[in-house]
């Protein structure tokens, strides 16, 4: 997410980090290299003249030439202007309303607005513990109401279908209607997306929010168009009250000019980011973890509550009693649960992104984040034998090409498997000695960057 924005920010002020002094000189040049980098990432002008003052004013203001370590105070300047940039404070949901709490979610054609409202409906069931009921208002597509009555089943809504009308107003209003019924917490309407901003769309979508009076009006918009994103934003939010952004696709976004220009252009909040096609793709925006993970900072506190969410605790508690004991205790199926539970995180890539210093791993490393190699090595154990996979030492070479066969890999990647199991059973051995599960976390960068650290490697 946002790598290119993050490693040009980072190259900039490293130059500066070393320095035991800095210059009016040397600090304008850095910034006009910071500049650079955010236009290059398609950030909206107003937002880069506004970062790059704020900065210029804090830097000389709060004397950060004449301070013991100047290379560490600027990045703590640009730290929390991009906290300002981005938004400042989140912005949660306003759930504490009377139920039904009314959403409308609105953007153009292709943004993800439907499965956007799986991704929200799953997030509300599951994290706050709300009843959801959807319902699409997208007259003009005929499968769009099929597609999101798929999408309302996989998160667990209930969903909403009229049956005899052609009228997006009142499928609208007959959703909230039912809602009430059904004693919902919430509902969600999808509405109607085009190809570009046209008069037709913003009249019904008026007419709608209109009939509703919803609490949140989010605008579902694709990350990777950059500034884009925040001037049609701005357009419809002229046209109705926006009252929060959902950036889509942030995981394919190199550059970020969409985040770091929606607040600036708009003065409306982004309240969600989308990864991915599945429905758990979907998290709070905070301004202040996001500025720390562009800068390589991490953002340690994401990576605690995933890790609460998608572990597996039975099994956490299953191998943590073969910590220490002897190596056949881990066997290759333990080493497959290990990395579906990653997959569950959001791959090793999405962890990764999320701990401190990984923007300084080398590019060979980061390549092997790639979530392809952990489902490669899943689909190699699943090709293997219950009995090959308590005992990996009886797979020979006639066996191994059975299993690269059976999983579509190399003979070379089923080795890799096996090397890295290996690798592991000695770490879980050693873990139960004392003090080696320290020296091992010392080593780990260094595993990274080509010594076998990685299930990859």
């Amino acid at each position: 997410m946002f790598d290119q924005l993050s490693q040009r920010l980072g190259d900039s002020l490293n130059r500066l980090r070393g320095r035991g002094k800095l210059t009016e000189e040397n600090i304008s040049e850095a910034l006009r290299d910071v500049r650079r980098a955010l236009l290059e990432a398609d950030v909206a002008l107003p937002a880069v003249k506004s970062f790059i003052e704020g900065v210029r004013q804090k830097a000389i203001g709060q004397n950060v030439i004449g301070s013991l370590k100047p290379g560490e105070a600027l990045v703590k300047i640009v730290h929390d202007e991009l906290i300002e940039v981005l938004g400042g404070d989140s912005a949660p949901l306003a759930l504490s309303r009377k139920p039904p709490v009314v959403m409308l979610l609105a953007g153009l054609q292709g943004a993800g607005k439907t499965t956007t409202t799986g991704k929200l409906a799953k997030l509300l069931d599951e994290r706050h513990k709300k009843k959801v009921l959807v319902a699409s208002a997208d007259i003009y597509r005929p499968a769009a109401i099929d597609q999101l009555e798929t999408v309302a089943a996989q998160a667990g809504a209930s969903f909403y279908r009229h049956p005899d009308t052609n009228d997006a107003v009142e499928i609208a209003t007959a959703a909230v209607a039912e809602g009430q019924r059904s004693q919902a917490d919430v509902v969600i309407i999808d509405t109607a997306g085009r190809l570009a901003v046209d008069e037709a769309m913003m009249d019904e979508i008026r007419r709608i929010e209109k009939a509703i009076e919803p609490a949140e009006v989010l605008f579902v918009v694709d990350s990777m168009t950059g500034q884009d994103a925040a001037n049609t934003a701005l357009a419809f939010h002229q046209a109705l009250p926006l009252t929060g952004v959902i950036l889509t696709k942030v995981d394919g976004d190199a550059r970020g000019g969409a985040a770091l220009s929606v607040r600036q252009i708009t003065g409306v909040p982004i309240k969600f980011l989308g990864t991915g096609e599945k429905l758990d793709g979907l998290e709070p925006f905070h301004p202040d973890r996001l500025a720390s993970r562009i800068l390589g900072m991490g953002d340690v506190l994401s990576l605690v509550e995933d890790v609460q969410r998608g572990v597996d605790e039975k099994q956490a508690r299953k191998l943590a009693g073969k910590v220490g004991k002897a190596s056949r205790h881990f066997g290759l199926d333990d080493f497959k649960s290990q990395l579906e539970q990653m997959e569950k995180l959001g791959g090793l890539g999405s962890l990764a992104e999320k701990m401190p210093g990984m923007g300084n791993l080398p590019e060979a490393a980061r390549a092997q984040l790639d979530g392809r190699h952990t489902r490669r090595m899943i689909a190699i154990v699943n090709s293997m034998t219950p009995k090959e996979r308590r005992y990996p030492d009886t797979i020979n070479g006639s066996r191994k090409r059975r299993i690269a066969n059976g999983s579509g890999t190399p003979i070379q990647e089923v080795n890799k498997v096996l090397k890295q199991h290996r690798q592991m059973q000695k770490m879980m051995k050693k873990a139960g000695n004392k003090g080696a599960l320290q020296k091992m976390m010392k080593r780990l960068p260094g595993g990274m960057s080509g010594g076998g650290g990685l299930p990859f490697g």
